[in-house]
């Protein structure tokens, strides 16, 4: 499926890369075009970038480091807070271009864009407050011995296609504030965003602004560019959200110089809804979960697990719900999703349905394609599969949603941890021994109890299993950043005297 092409002039984009703050000429001629998926038209194109262009993006990192970590605190979350300036006096122009070049609802896309402002702020505020070392008992009454937190040095961010700019802030602001410097590669498939607005920083006069060293942002695919910044010895940590393949093979390369890593990957979150659940609340919960950029999410709910004595009234809503689902252009009005963002990913998700259906699953509403709208995809609801179906077991980023029963919630449980991933969950109870029985049994990074799959700037979005190492946001995502320098001081007892 193709969407139907019109004639849209190209957005206005550098073709250069931001090197250490400066727009340099890639050292290779290659592009990449960028499409607007809802109409198939090219909007846009950016260097392919190439490894030497990391190396440059890196050695101006490394250069600019050791002064960066000596710059105030103060003064770095001054930084922190002239970008989200900068971001906000131009939220109306990035959040249409982001909407376009990912095919995003209107609206969801300014949310992004607003709540990147607002992520750079946020850490901005850690910058007086977050803990720079403490003092530990000595064996020697003469000495002391001081824990030092540190800056790593250099970091490097990689960013997804499905949140581009907020994670692009994810990876910028808490290694800008902790004294490191950053090289961000952005997604090949939705990069205009991230390089305009990195041209709006670039070009402001704010003198506030981080200076020229402190950041790269550079386009590339990830089998060159991605690629040389993660195998680099100049990178101290590298923090990446994206598919678990792609962590595998950093953590592979990374393994060289025993760089640091910080992975959010893949996720198929389980949503329990049990017998005293409200079921209204519970639907609702699912369907914002499951539809939020048309399924394109990694921490949004991918399975439903309902009690066998409510399923078939929880069926029922869920479906009406889904069948009330608007699809359209990211300007239609009072539309819910749009398509998906490529036919790689129309094609993954009706690849995985077509299979589910040719297993004995049994499509409740939606299982087709919308020729209306880009690569769209109808809501779809799934019953009658199995636990070990692949439909269950791995992950679709699509709005397709398998619903299965239990019996018990023993049962629930273990079904619900039945899984490679371990990135979120949620439960839907009224009963407080079940939720606190949720907390303790769901073994993933997060819960949600009677909400939807949304995280909080000041929480930590961390996985088990393969669902990533380390995390983000919050002190403990500032943390990451941070290396420990442990010194000890012995006095002569007798100086002074």
């Amino acid at each position: 499926q193709k969407p139907t092409q019109k004639s849209t002039a190209l957005r206005a984009a550098p073709l250069k890369q931001c090197v250490g703050g400066t727009w340099v000429a890639s050292s290779g001629a290659g592009t990449i075009d960028v499409e607007d998926p809802t109409t198939g038209a090219l909007i846009g194109r950016v260097p392919e970038g190439t490894e030497a262009d990391a190396h440059a993006a890196l050695l101006a990192a490394k250069q600019a480091q050791p002064a960066w970590a000596k710059t105030a605190p103060a003064a770095r979350g001054e930084a922190l807070k002239a970008m989200a300036r900068v971001i906000r006096a131009n939220r109306v122009e990035l959040a249409e271009l982001l909407a376009s070049e990912q095919a995003k609802v209107a609206g969801l896309a300014q949310v992004e864009i607003d709540f990147t402002a607002e992520y750079f702020d946020y850490y901005a505020g850690w910058a007086r407050i977050y803990e720079a070392g403490e003092i530990i008992s000595s064996d020697d009454p003469n000495e002391h011995i001081y824990l030092h937190k540190i800056p790593l040095g250099v970091s490097v961010g990689i960013c997804p296609w499905n949140f581009p700019v907020f994670v692009m802030a994810r990876k910028l602001a808490p290694a800008l504030v902790t004294g490191n410097t950053c090289v961000v590669k952005t997604s090949e498939v939705t990069p205009l965003t991230c390089a305009r607005i990195t041209e709006l920083w670039t070009e402001s006069d704010d003198a506030a602004l981080p200076p020229k060293g402190t950041y790269s942002v550079i386009t590339g695919l990830g089998s060159t560019v991605g690629a040389a910044l993660v195998s680099s010895p100049l990178v101290d940590i590298v923090s990446m959200t994206g598919s678990v393949a792609t962590g595998k093979s950093i953590m592979k390369s990374a393994a060289e110089h025993m760089t640091k890593v910080s992975l959010e990957l893949g996720g198929k979150a389980p949503a329990i809804v049990c017998a005293d659940a409200d079921l209204d609340l519970a639907v609702k919960g699912v369907l914002a979960s499951r539809i939020c950029f048309s399924g394109q999410v990694c921490n949004c709910c991918e399975r439903v697990y309902v009690h066998e004595s409510v399923k078939e009234a929880f069926l029922q809503k869920l479906v009406a719900a889904m069948e009330g689902v608007k699809v359209g252009a990211p300007a239609d009005d009072g539309v819910d999703c749009c398509g998906l963002v490529s036919s790689a990913q129309f094609d993954k998700v009706k690849g995985m349905l077509d299979r589910a259906v040719a297993a004995g699953a049994k499509v409740e509403c939606g299982g087709t394609p919308l020729t209306n709208v880009g690569y769209g995809f109808a809501p779809t609801v799934l019953t009658n599969v199995k636990q070990s179906d692949e439909i269950v077991q791995e992950e679709v980023f699509g709005p397709v949603l398998p619903v299965l029963t239990f019996k018990t919630m023993d049962e629930a449980f273990q079904l619900a941890c039945d899984t490679k991933f371990g990135l979120t969950s949620s439960i839907y109870t009224t009963n407080v021994d079940i939720a606190e029985r949720a907390k303790n049994e769901l073994r993933f990074g997060e819960t949600y109890v009677n909400r939807e799959n949304f995280e909080a700037i000041q929480g930590f979005h961390a996985g088990m299993r393969q669902s990533g190492i380390g995390g983000a946001d919050g002190k403990h995502g500032l943390e990451e950043y941070l290396a420990s320098h442990v010194v000890y001081v012995r006095r002569d007892p007798s100086a002074g005297n």
